[in-house]
């Protein structure tokens, strides 16, 4: 994965908006104001790219036991944040998934009237 797609991929999701809160750096994808995905731009140019994704906790400790590219969230709670570096041994169609989980579990601690807007973009 390069960070063209998966820029193209995050901003493909409904209600989703790219955000630079922290720094000049750190790209944020939210949905509802609630962010689901962030990443170093540096990282992508250093060629070591990592993505910060939010994940059940359960399947956190699963998926960090299998796969030594994933680790708990740096700078984020380890219980419910993963770093994913890209490109090291995480499945390409695994880390797609796991962008569609973080922005879900988002998506679903929206209040229902937000999810309904969100929702109804086209």
């Amino acid at each position: 994965m390069n960070i063209q797609s998966y820029y193209d991929y995050c901003l493909a999701k409904k209600g989703v908006t790219e955000h630079f809160p922290f720094d000049e750096d750190t790209l944020v994808f939210k949905v509802g104001g609630k962010m689901f995905a962030l990443s170093s731009l540096a990282g992508w140019e250093a060629n070591t790219p990592s993505i910060n994704l939010k994940c059940d906790p359960g399947r956190s400790q699963e998926l960090r036991a299998e796969y030594e590219g994933l680790k708990p969230g740096y700078h984020m709670s380890k219980v419910h944040w993963n770093t994913v570096k890209v490109n090291i041994d995480v499945p390409q169609k695994l880390l797609l998934e796991l962008i569609d989980h973080s922005y879900d579990l988002v998506f679903k601690s929206l209040t229902k009237k937000l999810q309904a807007e969100i929702a109804a973009q086209k």
